[in-house]
């Protein structure tokens, strides 16, 4: 059962049990908001694919509930999140695994180990984050304009 927290205003967030279709169910949800919010097809696209990669990450390592919370930018730069220059779209996806994703480099015939890099080519900026329930890889977003 998907936990939807909030979709309202400027932030949304949903609560995912560690189940295999929870990444379909996470496209669908990210991809329903951004285009509820107006967001650039493009843009949609590449959060929809990011997100889907690591909330896969998480299913292969945690067993609790994983979280996922897109916040938009403030056309005035201002805003509930304290960013660089409140421009782009900030994408979190949250479990209880406190050990950060390691990066590594994937072979070509190798399946998986793909995702962080994927996440470096195609965000402004990226990290992770401990929590008081684990971690949070979180990333930003350019957007168009």
């Amino acid at each position: 059962m998907i936990g939807v927290t909030e979709t309202e205003g400027d932030r949304a967030e949903w609560s995912f049990p560690a189940l295999p279709g929870s990444v379909r169910s996470a496209r669908h949800a990210v991809r329903d908001v951004l285009h509820h919010w107006g967001f650039d097809a493009a843009v949609g696209d590449v959060a929809v694919l990011l997100v889907s990669e690591l909330v896969t990450n998480s299913l292969r390592y945690a067993s609790g509930p994983i979280g996922v919370r897109l916040v938009r930018p403030h056309p005035d730069g201002a805003g509930p999140e304290v960013r660089a220059d409140g421009q782009g779209l900030l994408v979190e996806v949250s479990d209880p695994v406190p050990d950060p994703p390691t990066e590594r480099t994937a072979g070509p015939e190798d399946e998986s180990g793909r995702g962080l890099q994927l996440l470096a080519c195609s965000t402004r900026r990226w990290g992770t984050r401990r929590g008081k329930n684990g971690k949070t890889v979180w990333f930003e977003l350019a957007l168009p304009g």
